[in-house]
């Protein structure tokens, strides 16, 4: 065979090499074409589907409640398990996106046919959906028995029906069990009057239903103050309190002073007495009223003799538990007490607080701002 021929004959062979690695790489791109065209379809639906409203036509109306300190996560998954969104990830990759902020915790009232964007703009408001039907106000520093009066007087729930769900022991278990970081085996101790006193939250609730349960009314008092217990946790822990503890004090708190300031200040004359070795009795007049389980004007030194677990004047330590509900800030002042050496304080008839370090000043005080009460 010549040289010629050789070429020609390498020359088609490389041709045809040639030709089927052009087919092969065809047929390759072809397919990757295709595969990508097909994740790119899926993709296309799963983000479509994940920001498109759960169901238009549903207006149906749900109540979804975002705890204090929820981050965006944790508001995507809550918004998800109440089938509010489709897709939890692709709502928190929107929400970055947006570089939207500032969600506020707090009960909404929303629908499975919202807009993504009417959604977020709800929890950035704090606007719920649709306006309550009525609204009941529950003022710090009320009891469990002043709460079934107010719930009797504004909603379908009447005083004995409700008293009667404090009282039930099987009722209280499952709440336990459904609370069981803020119900603790504490509330159970034989010497606390209701166990679930102190624990229902003060603030005003929104009801979108004319005739709401007791359970369901206590359910959202519950979520209120779990929601503002978690937040001081680490202060408890810190000082060595117990939840039940901390809100004890918190009620006692509440009951004695109004003013910011007063209430740190009076905080630090409880921890002071507790931290005294022996420790000393509180002495506290709120706690003397709610042992004896009725309304006077002024506490009378007659008063001060009335044995009871709950009586600060007649048993160091704090009482067996609250002896009403609070606001934050009594529960903040209960575990972050302001630091000073005063071991008593007095209350002036006209509600202004005098503080001493000594029995000798703290007479002074009462001598000068409140005289003794005559019985």
């Amino acid at each position: 065979m010549s040289p010629s021929n050789d070429y020609n004959s390498i020359k088609q062979e490389r041709a045809k090499e040639a030709g089927i690695v052009r087919k092969v790489v065809l047929i390759v791109i072809l397919v990757a074409l295709i595969v990508f065209g097909i994740a790119g379809y899926f993709i296309y639906n799963y983000v479509s589907e994940g920001l498109s409203p759960v169901d238009p036509e549903d207006d149906e109306l749900v109540e979804v409640e975002i705890p204090m300190g929820s981050n965006v996560g944790d508001i995507a998954e809550i918004l998800e398990e109440n089938d509010i969104i489709n897709n939890a990830t692709i709502f928190q990759t929107y929400v970055t996106f947006k570089n939207e902020s500032g969600f506020q915790a707090g009960e909404y009232t929303l629908s499975r046919s919202l807009e993504l964007d009417e959604i977020i703009e709800s929890l950035k408001t704090g606007r719920i959906m649709l306006e309550p039907l009525f609204s009941v106000t529950i003022p710090e520093g009320s009891n469990i028995e002043r709460i079934a009066e107010i719930l009797d007087n504004e909603t379908s729930i009447e005083e004995d029906e409700f008293m009667e769900y404090m009282t039930d022991e099987e009722y209280i278990e499952s709440l336990m069990e459904e609370y069981s970081g803020l119900l603790t085996e504490d509330i159970l101790h034989e010497d606390v009057r209701y166990p679930l006193e102190g624990y229902l939250y003060a603030i005003t609730y929104d009801f979108h239903e004319e005739d709401p349960s007791v359970e369901e009314v206590v359910d959202k008092m519950l979520q209120q103050t779990q929601n503002r217990v978690y937040e001081y946790i680490d202060d408890m822990d810190a000082r060595g309190m117990s939840i039940h503890e901390a809100l004890t004090l918190a009620s006692i708190i509440e009951l004695e002073a109004v003013g910011e300031d007063d209430r740190l200040k009076i905080s630090g004359v409880f921890h002071n007495r507790l931290n005294e070795d022996p420790p000393m009795a509180l002495q506290t007049d709120p706690t003397v009223l709610y042992a004896m389980g009725e309304h006077h004007q002024r506490v009378l030194y007659e008063h001060l003799e009335y044995e009871h677990p709950y009586n600060t004047y007649q048993n160091t330590g704090l009482p067996p538990g609250p002896i009403s509900n609070f606001h934050e800030s009594a529960l903040r002042a209960s575990v972050n007490p302001e630091y000073h050496e005063y071991l008593y304080f007095v209350a002036s008839y006209e509600g202004e607080n005098y503080f001493a370090e000594t029995y000798e000043e703290h007479q002074q005080n009462i001598e000068e701002h409140r005289p003794r009460d005559e019985e």
